[in-house]
Order: C-alpha cells, then structure tokens, then sequence
C-alpha cells in the first residue's frame, strides 16, 4: 500500500521521474525501493562502453539536479524522502565498470545503500549544508563515487 504525499502528482512527469517512476510513494524505505528501480536501468546501460555510459550518467545527474528542485518546491519538503532520482544516479555511479553478474549487482547495492544511509563524512556535511536539487543530488553522487570505490577494490582483489 501507498502512502499520499500533499502535493504529488505522478502524472506530472517530472514528479513521476523524480519518485523514481513511483517506487518513492511505498511507505517503508523508499530510498531502498529507489535504488532497485536503478538495476533494470543499469541493465540496460551496462552493455555500453564506458564514455557513452559516463555521458548517459552526466545527463542524469544534470536532469536530476532540475527534478529534485522543482519536486521538492512543489512538495515543501526540502529532501522528502521519497525523491529517488539520487538513488538511482548514485546507483549507477556505483556501477561504473562493474564486473558483469548478479553478485556484483548485489554488492554495489549493498555498498551504495551502505554509504546513503549511514552518511560518512563527507556525505553527511554535503547533505547537511547544499540546498536544492543540487543539495538532493549531491550526497547520493558522493555516496555512489564511495560505493564505487568499493567495488572496485573488491574487483580487485577477488578476482
């Protein structure tokens, strides 16, 4: 069962972007439900070489940016919680140049869930302190890029 959010409306594209194509409204961990519409998207990246993946991420972080303001100025709410686009883009971050399979989708999930939730400096500080879309985006990209890393070195290191 969903919840209502004042202010929502998912037949607004942007709002319906921004929710992550709706897994945003389900009452319980939406960040997590946000972060699990981003594995069929990186399934259908992940074949691409690594520029035109880089390029495609590019465009959502800068898209994400100008729908998480304009959400969260319709909304009221600074960084509701059901604004999931960040989720998704630090996702894919966290998947750049993943190694291919099903264990590898799981630790890069695990990762990225791990660093948003638990925030670590920096991440903490940049949620804290940016505003706007900016702000919404920010954190999620910084927990991707320290996700990211972990995943690499786990690559790395067990072949």
């Amino acid at each position: 069962m969903t919840k209502r959010i004042p202010g929502l409306n998912l037949a607004n594209p942007v709002h319906l972007l921004a929710f992550g194509f709706g897994s945003g409204v389900m009452p319980k961990a939406p960040g997590t439900w946000g972060t699990v519409v981003a594995i069929p998207i990186y399934l259908l990246l992940h074949e691409l070489s690594l520029l035109p993946y880089l390029i495609v991420l590019f465009v959502m972080t800068l898209v994400g940016i100008w729908l998480c303001h304009v959400t969260a100025n319709d909304l009221g709410v600074h960084d509701h919680p059901g604004i999931v686009w960040d989720e998704i883009v630090g996702y894919l971050i966290t998947m750049i140049a993943a190694p291919s399979g099903w264990v590898w989708l799981l630790v890069g999930f695990v990762l990225f869930r791990l660093f948003d939730i638990l925030k670590p400096w920096p991440i903490r500080v940049i949620d804290k302190g940016v505003e706007g879309g900016l702000g919404i985006m920010l954190d999620d990209v910084l927990a991707g890029i320290m996700a990211l890393a972990g995943v690499q070195l786990l690559a790395y290191f067990i072949p």
